[in-house]
C-alpha cells in the first residue's frame, strides 16, 4: 500500500502521466477533419469555448453546493470534455445525421486540447501563492514557439520518406511530455500527421489501456462512490444544457443527440492521474464519475430511441 500511496509523487510517474496525455492530445487533434470542421465553424468554436466554460461552470457549482468540495473546479474541468475515443465508436451510428456527425466529432476532438489548459490553469490559480503571473504568459509563449517548432518540422518532412514523419511525430510527442507543453502539441496534430494512422489508433488505445491501469492501482484504497455519482451526473446534465444553448437552428432530432452525446474516457482518466499528484483522492472521484457518465450515456440515448422523435425518412417515389 505504501508504495502505490508513492507512487504519485516519483519522477517516473509525473514524466509516465505527461507522456499519457501528449499522446491522447495529439491522437484528439489529429483526427480531425479540417474540411468538415469548416462548415460548422462558428458552432464548434461556440462549443469549445463557451460551452467548455458553461459546463465547467455549471458542474463546480452543482458539486460545490451539494459537497463544500474545495477541489470542485478543477473536477469540473476534468469531465468537462467529450471523449474522441468513445465518440468515434458511434459516427457510424444511424440515429446521428450527417451533421451532427461533423459537429459531435469535431466538438470532441477540439474541446480536449481547451480542457487541458482550462484544468492546468485551474490547478494554477487553486495555489494561494501562485495567481496568474508572467509564468504563464510565458508557458504560452512557449507553447507557441513549440507549435511553430513543429510546424517547421512538418515542411521538412512532409515530401520525404514516411519514416522521418513518424520520427518526427514521435519525437515531438516525447519532447511535448518532457517540457509539459500540452497546448504545443494538441495543435500540432493539425498538421503534423502521418501517413498511416492505424499506428496512432494502436497508441492511443494502449495510452488509454495504461492509464486505466494506472487508476486502477491507485483506487486500492477505495472510490468515493457519492462524489462520483455527483460529478458524473452533474457532467451530463452540463452537455445538455450546452446543447440546448448552443445548437439553437438545428433540428430537434440533431439537438436531443447532441445533448445526450456526454462520454468520458481516455482524457478524463489521464487528468486524473496528473492531478492526484497534487491532489489525493482526485482518481477516487474521477473513476466512479466517468463510469456514471457512460452509464448514463447507454440509459439516455436508449430511452430516446424508443421515446424520443425519429430520423426524417426519404419519401418514396409518387
Amino acid at each position: 500500500m505504501a508504495d502505490i500511496r508513492g507512487l504519485t509523487h516519483s519522477g517516473t510517474y509525473l514524466l509516465l502521466s505527461s507522456l499519457l496525455l501528449a499522446v491522447g492530445l495529439y491522437g484528439s487533434t489529429h483526427g480531425i477533419d479540417r474540411a468538415e470542421a469548416r462548415q460548422h465553424g462558428k458552432l464548434i468554436l461556440l462549443a469549445v469555448t463557451v460551452g467548455v466554460l458553461l459546463k465547467a461552470a455549471f458542474i463546480a457549482g452543482v458539486v460545490y453546493l451539494v459537497s463544500g468540495d474545495p477541489r470542485a473546479v478543477i473536477l469540473a474541468v476534468a469531465m468537462a470534455q467529450i471523449d474522441p475515443l468513445s465518440v468515434a465508436s458511434v459516427m457510424a451510428d444511424n440515429r446521428l445525421s450527417d451533421r451532427a456527425r461533423t459537429i459531435l466529432g469535431a466538438w470532441s476532438s477540439f474541446d480536449d486540447p481547451v480542457t487541458i489548459i482550462l484544468a492546468f490553469y485551474a490547478v494554477s490559480l487553486s495555489r494561494p501563492t501562485d495567481g496568474l503571473s508572467t509564468s504563464y504568459l510565458m508557458d504560452l509563449g512557449l507553447n507557441a514557439l513549440f507549435a511553430a517548432a513543429a510546424y517547421g518540422l512538418w515542411r521538412l518532412v512532409r515530401k520525404a520518406p514516411p519514416v522521418l514523419t513518424y520520427l518526427a511525430v514521435v519525437s515531438a510527442i516525447a519532447s511535448a511530455a518532457w517540457s509539459s507543453l500540452m497546448l504545443g502539441i494538441a495543435t500540432a496534430g493539425l498538421y503534423l500527421r502521418l501517413p498511416d494512422s492505424r499506428w496512432l489508433a494502436r497508441a492511443v488505445t494502449a495510452a488509454f489501456a495504461l492509464s486505466a491501469f494506472l487508476m486502477g492501482l491507485l483506487l486500492v484504497g477505495g472510490t468515493n462512490l457519492a462524489m462520483g455519482l455527483l460529478l458524473g451526473l452533474a457532467a451530463f446534465t452540463a452537455q445538455m444544457l450546452a446543447a440546448l444553448v448552443l445548437t439553437h437552428g438545428l433540428p430537434m432530432i440533431d439537438r436531443i443527440h447532441l445533448g445526450l452525446a456526454q462520454q468520458n474516457g481516455i482524457t478524463a482518466v489521464i487528468l486524473a492521474l496528473a492531478f492526484e499528484r497534487e491532489f489525493p483522492g482526485f482518481v477516487a472521484v474521477v473513476a466512479p464519475a466517468i463510469l456514471t457518465v457512460n452509464l448514463v450515456y447507454v440509459l439516455a440515448n436508449r430511452a430516446a430511441d424508443i421515446w424520443g422523435p425519429r430520423p426524417a425518412q426519404p419519401s418514396s417515389p409518387g
